[in-house]
């Protein structure tokens, strides 16, 4: 006799709440995979993508035991130097063996793997100098750089003197190079934000932020035209303007990456390793939709309010431990910060946008982590500055910084819904259910796959997410995907 088989589970059962729990699972699981542990797809050259592992372990071992027996150890400060670059080099080792790869993947995967094993040692160096009193902070700094000894904050050159003189050579006398700097800070900005509304809104409150601690950082004291034609027309608004051109000319670019070997010219070879080093693809993005959530409101606000603080810190560090603003240091924070920027702020587009990311990257986390840390790293060693401040003043400041915040999204999202409507709706993120990782290696958190070293297999194309699509691809109907915990905004 046959047996008989249990029917399927009906609609609104055990077992299909079961399957239903289990998809939305998988759907979190690859969505927090794309922006922490991007795979690399259409690998041509597999050499750079396979694991060195054992090779990697022999050449440090052999190079570490090579300079530790041949260099000479009379000087006990070179000793420590010697000891740090040693310690800071088996450290971006393992960061490239053992942390993730981040939403970016261009020129590869091993370079953002060690930019993010540089914040975490900044991270831990904050936490370190945070259990330290100023005279020790300033003698390891010393240390580092016996002629800081010499140099005081109150060396630096002053902006807000003789305001009444506006002619052409005074103005031109201010085009310096921190001028430039501010132009090409504010087009990186745009590159990274690629929305018009927030970053006029940072550099407005830029300038507020700028006003009200002027008394205690002399270089914030502005001349109202250096500060109002200088900065916020002319550097932050070109800055700004040209990085949102960067921005629509990437749009339009079609992206068909062909493989090095397919290329039989060594003038094109050379252009396509050139290419490396652009982006994989360029999509577009669109933080406020004509009918966004109250949450992603708050998350833009916040995003707004961080990059104040991370603004903030760079003048603040500078000032209370006296460091002239061509230093090495300052300059390679500056680089530093702004080239974790990058994934830190994708990670955090991805976490605001997709209902279905439940959890924030780990790069955006070590970043905000980082934030918070020099800003109490400040805070405990600046207390004279501090106390020439009044209580009051800093709580306006905030006040107005969250008022203005919230006035700047809201008027965002007004625009978005009553004069670009269409097109925001167009240009929103479109959400993709259907978005799977078939390479159970990527879903358990093995993004190396078997093949293709630390980007998975050359066929790992067709089982990483897609990027978004473009108008055109959007425009035809697709079928609908009901997910119970996801708004409209989830139907592709």
């Amino acid at each position: 006799m046959k047996k008989r088989s249990s029917p399927p589970p009906v609609d609104g059962g055990i077992g299909s709440e079961s399957l239903l729990h289990a998809s939305q699972h998988t759907m979190a699981v690859n969505e927090f995979k794309f922006i922490n542990e991007r795979p690399v797809d259409d690998i041509s050259l597999n050499f750079f993508y396979k694991p060195h592992t054992i090779t990697l372990l022999a050449v440090s071992i052999f190079g570490v035991m090579y300079f530790a027996f041949v260099r000479n150890e009379s000087n006990i400060q070179e000793n420590i130097w010697a000891g740090m670059l040693c310690v800071i080099f088996f450290f971006l080792i393992i960061s490239v063996l053992a942390f993730p790869n981040g939403p970016f993947t261009r020129p590869h995967p091993v370079v953002w793997r060690m930019l993010f094993g540089l914040s975490v040692l900044y991270l831990m160096l904050l936490q370190f100098l945070m259990f330290q009193d100023y005279k020790s902070i300033m003698g390891i700094i010393y240390w580092f750089d016996p002629k800081l000894q010499d140099f005081h904050i109150d060396m630096e050159r002053q902006y807000a003197a003789n305001c009444s003189d506006m002619s052409f050579e005074r103005i031109w006398s201010h085009v310096d190079v921190f001028a430039w700097g501010h132009f090409l800070g504010w087009a990186f900005k745009a590159v990274l934000i690629r929305h018009m509304g927030i970053l006029w809104a940072i550099s407005v409150m830029w300038e507020i932020t700028e006003i009200t601690f002027a008394h205690l950082l002399p270089n914030f004291a502005e001349c109202w035209w250096d500060a109002l034609i200088l900065d916020v027309l002319v550097c932050n608004g070109f800055g700004i303007w040209c990085g949102l051109k960067i921005c629509k000319l990437l749009e339009m670019r079609e992206y068909k990456w062909a493989s090095i070997r397919d290329i039989s010219s060594t003038t094109g070879k050379l252009k396509r390793a050139v290419l490396q080093f652009t982006p994989e693809s360029w999509a577009p993005v669109r933080w406020l939709d004509p009918k966004v959530t109250y949450m992603r409101f708050l998350a833009v606000c916040q995003l707004v309010l961080l990059w104040q603080l991370t603004e903030l810190n760079t003048f603040f560090l500078k000032h209370i431990f006296e460091m002239p603003p061509s230093h090495p240091v300052v300059i390679g924070r500056l680089v530093f910060v702004g080239l974790f920027t990058a994934p830190s702020v994708r990670q955090y587009y991805i976490y605001v946008t997709d209902t279905r990311c439940k959890r924030l990257g780990t790069q955006c986390w070590v970043y905000i982590a980082i934030l918070v840390s020099e800003a109490i790293l400040c805070i405990k060693n600046g207390k004279e500055l501090f106390e020439r401040t009044q209580t009051k003043n800093i709580v306006v400041w905030l006040i107005i910084q969250a008022v203005l915040s919230v006035l700047f999204v809201y008027g965002c999202m007004l625009w978005h819904r009553y004069v670009e409507e269409d097109d925001s709706r167009d240009g929103s993120p479109v959400k993709q259910p259907s978005r799977t990782f078939k390479d159970s290696a990527v879903v358990s958190g093995d993004s190396k796959g078997s093949k293709g070293g630390n980007g998975g297999s050359p066929s790992s194309a067709k089982n990483s997410p897609k990027s978004t699509p473009t108008k055109k691809a959007r425009s035809q109907p697709a079928k609908p995907v009901t997910h119970p915990h996801s708004s409209r905004e989830h139907l592709d």
